[in-house]
């Protein structure tokens, strides 16, 4: 079986998610086989594996630093909010409904044989487990039923790293009342503690780790400076919505809906040196952009309408209307439609029908069943500014629990394939005659083909997730943008992301190798 190490922290945010993954990417150099473990995770950023199974990026990007294909086993529970008192359940990669935190709370304990299973399963393949806690093991409202935190460590039998941020300060007051609040048995388990993000002279801070030994009686593993990094964060507390700088030549506005789910889907665009990626999130922050993208969204119908609350809804329809190009993905691609029926209540548990943005013919109803696939395809014939994209491969995967499909000319939402209770497969026949279908894909199996989005004029929308992964196609849209611009495009430099993630894990293990001390870490694995 796996021999376990944790990683827990004083607070969210203290960066328990990198150094788990640079913990996992030293192990993975040294020849051992690891994978990471997060019995419960509350995100929006989620990925649908190989077998159509949800988890959480962050597992996700601890899997690759460990060198392993992404399991829904290492993020048996996932949260995802569909309100502030409410989410979305998802257990080993699939949803089971929606609860209200009081619900989920009583019911933690049923989920432990769950997460045991998926832990044991995982401990019967790898040499060791770098567990990632969530939040802080001493939050006392949290402390009873615990299944991520000290509750887990005890259950797997796991030592424990306490990570503390200096870069927010008061770091020291952070570790020593972390560990006063635990109970005796709870203290035990820490074996070590590492002081986060530190800028400056570590000499200057010898005095402070001193007295930390001497209150605590727990030796410090490491003092970790603060760096950047290109990889990928916690939805709710990443640092890339606070970007503002506008250098390069094409500027592209990411609307930051209050939900905004899966903002991965971009960041091969953030690392083209052409391009300025913003997000923006009131009417004052838009400007004129090269293109808006309105992103993925975990509440649909509370985003559309808080767009239209402020603004921002009627600035986008008169950005389209003067020409600009509009992209929507997934619930960005919902909005942009003339409807969005949720007769069932399974978003927010209300049955009720809004208007949409008009901007597509298009009608969407949610199904409580959620298409969860991984797809690649290509882009349909596009026009004008994105003719350029035509035939530009894609490579990603499907997430939502609508479909969404075209609104016959001359017809009503009523008389649309939608409405109809017949063959599934007749209405995807009769979609495909009615669309302009913006993507041709095929799902991971190989044996279904169809076509995702619309486009009309340019306006189009599309399900799919991690479309821009593809070098060719983010390097093509940025041509078409510049090009539009009447500026001279030439070989846009798209890099390999693949490459460009392996080369930025390697540098956060230098970074593990140089600042903590690993013959503590081994010491405590074995």
């Amino acid at each position: 079986m796996a021999k376990p190490i944790m990683i827990q922290g004083t607070m969210s945010n203290a960066g328990k998610s990198v150094l788990t993954a640079g913990i996992l990417r030293v192990l993975a150099q040294d020849g051992l086989s690891v994978c990471p473990f997060k019995s419960q995770n509350m995100a929006l950023n989620s990925f649908i594996t190989r077998e159509g199974l949800e988890m959480g990026r962050a597992q996700v990007m601890q899997a690759e630093a460990a060198g392993i294909q992404p399991d829904a086993l290492m993020n048996p529970i996932l949260l995802k909010p569909t309100t502030d008192v409410g989410s979305q359940v998802i257990v080993n990669g699939r949803p089971v409904g929606n609860m209200s935190a009081m619900e989920y709370y009583r019911r933690k304990k049923e989920f432990i044989p769950v997460i045991m299973a998926a832990y044991e399963n995982l401990a019967r393949r790898f040499d060791v487990i770098v567990i990632e806690g969530a939040g802080s093991p001493a939050e006392i409202n949290l402390k009873e039923n615990d299944i991520v935190n000290m509750g887990l460590a005890k259950l797997v039998d796991a030592p424990v790293l306490l990570v503390g941020d200096i870069d927010r300060g008061g770091v020291f007051a952070q570790i020593v009342g972390t560990i006063v609040l635990l109970e005796e048995e709870e203290r035990r388990r820490i074996k070590g503690t590492i002081i986060n993000k530190f800028r400056g002279d570590k000499k200057i801070l010898q005095p402070g780790l001193d007295m930390l030994v001497e209150r605590t009686g727990i030796p410090v593993c490491g003092v970790v400076p603060y760096f950047f990094l290109d990889i990928d964060d916690e939805d709710s507390l990443t640092e890339r919505f606070r970007k503002k700088e506008n250098a390069g030549r094409v500027d592209i506005a990411v609307i930051r809906l209050p939900r905004i789910s899966n903002f991965t889907d971009f960041a091969p665009l953030e690392s083209i040196e052409d391009v300025s990626l913003r997000y923006v999130g009131s009417t004052a922050e838009l400007g004129n952009p090269d293109m808006i993208i309105l992103p993925g969204t975990k509440s649909t119908i509370a985003d559309l309408l808080w767009l239209r609350e402020n603004g921002l809804e009627a600035k986008i329809k008169q950005y389209a209307s003067r020409g600009g190009i509009v992209f929507g993905i997934c619930g960005g691609y919902q909005m942009l439609g003339e409807t969005i029926e949720d007769s069932e209540g399974v978003e927010t548990g209300t049955a009720r029908t809004v208007k949409g943005m008009g901007l597509l013919p298009v009608h969407t109803v949610f199904e409580k069943e959620k298409r969860r696939t991984q797809v690649n395809g290509r882009f349909g014939l596009m026009e004008g500014t994105l003719s350029g994209i035509s035939g530009a491969p894609i490579e990603g995967y499907e997430i939502h629990m609508g479909r969404t499909e075209m609104i016959p000319k001359n017809s009503t939402v009523a008389e649309s394939p939608l409405k109809s209770k017949g063959n599934r497969q007749n209405m995807d026949s009769h979609a495909k005659i009615l669309q302009a279908p913006a993507i041709c894909i095929r799902e991971s199996d190989g044996n279904i083909e169809r076509y995702d989005g619309y486009r009309r004029g340019n306006v189009l929308g599309c399900y799919i997730h991690g479309l821009f992964d593809s070098g060719e196609t983010a390097g093509k849209l940025v041509q078409c943008l510049l090009e539009a611009k009447g500026l001279t495009a030439g070989e846009v430099h798209v890099m390999d992301r693949k490459q460009y993630k392996e080369e930025q894990y390697d540098k956060l293990a230098d970074i593990i190798r140089e600042n903590l001390d690993m013959k503590m870490i081994y010491g405590l694995i074995s």
